[in-house]
């Protein structure tokens, strides 16, 4: 992962600190290369505040003692790690929302294949998105890739439906998970809401219980943006983690910072790829360092 902008920086800081310590000028130079990378304004004054004070009472002296400081206060900005729920009594559900394009169905695969063949457990997946044929024949050729089993339903046929019919499946069958793909459309658009709720609800009904975990997935690159997708579902569902896409060499670490500091939802999910095995659960310790690795072979 590319995360940037940290790892800029902090070089800069390492051929320049033994010359004049970490000044305004370096330190206004992060606080723009954060805002360019989409963090929250709000979390960056908050950091630059910090980070001033500690320049000031020179306890910011090399490298290491800068490094060491953004560690510990990103480990802190991002909290404490929240795994992805387990239910007691299968299936265990994962509904995934999110605006179309941003990764959603092909993260419902991935993490289909990543439960099967990492933890050993039985998936089901559900075609929810049934106003989009495409959709149901993603989902249906990431099944056949990865050798999980699907219900789906035709194009235009209630979602709510597919769902229920997965969960009942899922019982009599004795599958471990149901993931299920839910429709995409525009978040300002009112009636895809109230379909979303409507789905949560069945969901429930057929679960006899609230779903696991409700997933919004966001697009790493898409800045500002993804928040205004996420205060929308978030609205609409009681929303319990975030899976991110797109975390690859495009992306620069800013989107996980802002979501975490504006909507206090935990990452549960990034994707890192295209490929089959691109997505993992998020580990806070190795983002963090990924920010702060400095790699010098870089020019």
């Amino acid at each position: 992962m590319r995360l940037g902008v940290f790892k800029s920086w902090l070089k800069k800081v390492g051929q320049t600190i033994t010359r004049r310590g970490v000044d305004e000028e370096l330190l206004e130079e992060l606080e723009e290369a954060l805002i360019t990378a989409d963090v929250n304004v709000y979390a960056v004054e908050k950091l630059m505040n910090q980070l001033r004070e500690e320049a000031r009472s020179q306890r910011l002296r090399d490298l290491d003692s800068v490094r060491d400081y953004l560690r510990t206060y990103l480990r802190d900005w991002l909290g404490d790690p929240v795994p992805l729920k387990v239910s007691a009594q299968p299936p265990t559900v994962y509904l995934f929302v999110g605006v179309n394009g941003v990764g959603k169905t092909t993260s419902i695969a991935k993490c289909a294949r990543w439960l099967t063949q990492q933890q050993q457990k039985r998936v089901l997946v559900a075609a929810g998105d049934t106003f989009r044929a495409a959709a149901i024949e993603q989902l249906q050729i990431w099944a056949d890739r990865v050798g999980i089993d699907i219900v789906k339903h035709r194009e235009g046929a209630d979602p709510s439906a597919v769902i229920f019919d997965a969960v009942q499946a899922a019982k009599a069958r004795g599958f471990d998970y149901v993931l299920a793909d839910t429709a995409g459309r525009q978040h300002t658009r009112g009636h895809l809401m109230e379909e979303l709720k409507k789905i949560y609800r069945v969901t429930e009904k057929a679960l006899e219980r609230a779903p696991d975990e409700v997933l919004l997935v966001l697009d790493a690159v898409a800045g500002q943006n993804a928040i205004r997708q996420a205060e929308e579902f978030g609205k609409a569902l009681p929303l319990t983690g975030v899976v991110l896409t797109k975390m690859d060499g495009t992306a620069r670490g800013g989107a996980v910072l802002s979501i975490r500091e504006q909507l206090g939802i935990p990452i549960k999910l990034v994707g890192t790829g295209e490929k089959a095995e691109d997505l993992q659960p998020f580990q806070i310790d190795t983002f963090v360092e990924g920010l702060l690795q400095i790699d010098e072979t870089e020019e």
